[in-house]
This record gives C-alpha cells, sequence and structure tokens, in this order.
C-alpha cells in the first residue's frame, strides 16, 4: 500500500500538489451542541451574561476555516475566497451548518471541519455556565464539490435545512404496550404496563433484579422494516414500549425516562441477536440490536398507550 502523507523514509510529509490544477472548491459541514430548551431559550433571547453566543461562534468558525492548515499538520494553506456559518436553534440543540468555498489544487473539506468544531467549542464556552454538560456531536461533512473526485453527498443529507432534529428532540409518546409470558417470542399489546422496582414489568417474561427489565423501540425503527412489505404489529421485535418521536438509540446510558407514572433508566442500547428467534425467522433482520433500548425501574409506576415519554435529566 501506498501512504500519500509519508516520504521515502516513512516520515510525515505535506502532498505535493504543485502540478495539481485548481479548480472551484466548496465542502459543507454540519455539527450539534446537544443542551437543554433552557439554554437553547437562553441563546435565543440574550440571556447569556458573556454576549451573543452566535456572533462570537460566527467569528471563531471563519477563523478555524482559515488557519486550518495551522491547526491540522499536513493541511494545505489555501487562499479561500468564502466563508459562511448558519445556525439553526431546535428545541435542544444548536445545529451550525458552515460553507467554505475556494478556487485552487486541493479541497477544503477540513476547512469547513474546523469552523463547525470551532463555533461548537465557543457556543460550549458562551454556555458553560448555564450548562456544563452540554455535548458536541454529529461532525459530519455534507458535501463537497470540485477536484478530481468529484461530487460527494452523505447519504441522508439535505443542504440548507434542519439535519438531525428528531435526534434532539426531548419528548416522545408510547404507542403501545406489550407483554410476553415466555423469551423468544414477539410480545402482544396489552391495555397497560405495570411497573416495579427491583422487578420490572408484572407478568412479563423478561422481568427480574437485572439490568434489561423493560425493552423499548422507536416506531421509526419498525416502519424502516414496514417499507420492505413485513406486516409488524406492536410487539413484533419482542419490545415492551413502542415509541415515536424520541431516537432512542442516541439516549446516553444513564438517561432517566418518564413515562407514564413510572421512572426508567436506560441501561444498554442494543444488543446480541439470537439468530434463531421468531422474530429474526418472521422478518430476515431485527432493528432491535441496532435500534432497541433497554432500561431498569427506577419509580414504581403504570404505563399506557398514548403516554407522554420525557427525559427527565
Amino acid at each position: 500500500m501506498d501512504f500519500t502523507h509519508l516520504n521515502p523514509a516513512g516520515r510525515a510529509v505535506m502532498v505535493d500538489v504543485t502540478e495539481k490544477l485548481p479548480t472551484h472548491r466548496r465542502a459543507v459541514a454540519e455539527g450539534f451542541v446537544r443542551c437543554t430548551p433552557e439554554t437553547i431559550a437562553a441563546i435565543r433571547g440574550g440571556g447569556v451574561k458573556k454576549g451573543d453566543v452566535l456572533a462570537v461562534a460566527q467569528i471563531a468558525g471563519i477563523q478555524a476555516a482559515k488557519r486550518c492548515w495551522e491547526l491540522i499538520p499536513l493541511c494545505h494553506p489555501l487562499a479561500l475566497t468564502g466563508v459562511d456559518l448558519d445556525f439553526e436553534l431546535l428545541e435542544a440543540a444548536v445545529r451550525i451548518t458552515a460553507t467554505v468555498r475556494c478556487t485552487g489544487p486541493t479541497g477544503v473539506e477540513m476547512e469547513a471541519l474546523s469552523a463547525v468544531s470551532a463555533a461548537a467549542l465557543t457556543v460550549y464556552d458562551m454556555c458553560k455556565a448555564l450548562q456544563k454538560d452540554m455535548e458536541i456531536t454529529g461532525i459530519r461533512l455534507l458535501e463537497k464539490t470540485g477536484g478530481k473526485s468529484g461530487t460527494y453527498r452523505s447519504v441522508g443529507a439535505v443542504i440548507g435545512r434542519p439535519q438531525n432534529e428528531e435526534a434532539f428532540a426531548t419528548a416522545g409518546t408510547v404507542l403501545a404496550v406489550c407483554v410476553s409470558e415466555q423469551k423468544g417470542v414477539q410480545k402482544h399489546p396489552v391495555e397497560l404496563l405495570e411497573l416495579r422496582v427491583g422487578h420490572g414489568i408484572l407478568g412479563d417474561a423478561h422481568a427480574g433484579n437485572w439490568h434489561r427489565q423493560v425493552s423499548l423501540l422507536a416506531e421509526e425503527s419498525v416502519d424502516s422494516m414496514r417499507g420492505l412489505g413485513f406486516d409488524l404489529p406492536p410487539g413484533a421485535f419482542a419490545e415492551n414500549i413502542l415509541t415515536r418521536g424520541l431516537v432512542l438509540k442516541t439516549l446516553p446510558v444513564g438517561t432517566v425516562l418518564r413515562i407514564g407514572t413510572a421512572l426508567l433508566a436506560v441501561t444498554q442500547i442494543g444488543k446480541e441477536c439470537h439468530n434463531d428467534c421468531t422474530i429474526k425467522q418472521k422478518t430476515g433482520r431485527c432493528v432491535m440490536p441496532t435500534d432497541g433500548i433497554f432500561a431498569v425501574v427506577l419509580q414504581d409506576g403504570v404505563v399506557r398507550a398514548s403516554d407522554t415519554i420525557t427525559i427527565d435529566n
């Protein structure tokens, strides 16, 4: 294998682009600062003591793009012809988009990614007095044009409108509640679930004093399988609680959920798939191992279809 960034002595080298023809190049990157709705309200209303959060972050992003070659060791200094950042205040996140342009022999992907990263760090710095557990996440290249490799567009990318906004929702809805009397089979809908601390769901085969007392799966994940032509009623993937509105698999372990009158804590994201389970046999694959989450009961309660799900911490 030939390494483009190593010289014959095996040491790092900046790639020689002397003979490459200049082309018009453009790159778009995005990233998110996950935070509470209260922090978003403070940013929107000018309630951050350090000043205008987005104005400062805008300048930080532009500076980072211009000086990317000083931050990333093997990047080339580029004569940028345009740098712009856009900010969107979602329910529980700041979405940052950077667009960088140049006419030159090499591209501006790293400049766009650097702009997003610096802007996100600046949002954190400006707001850390309000919230220290903000999370910088989802930094990625959305699109690049120009150069020998041509156009690249990230799968699912839609430039110019909020990306992954649903991933930052703070509330959802219970669509169905289900139980089964034995493991490894589909569950069936019931009127309500009775949850008990140290046990889980009364009458469910997966109850017990362990870390996977309750299973949850998003209807959005089930829809991806229905699109393949499968008839999948509630409980088809052995989930106890079928939800809509929350991207469950993005919730960190330890997240506390208030569902109905119960409190649950997320303990596991996904699980090992049992190849011979009923669900796998019916569909050919199972979304529970990748998209499902598991929880333990923190507070006794009752959960019914149409109950609201909120993030409690």
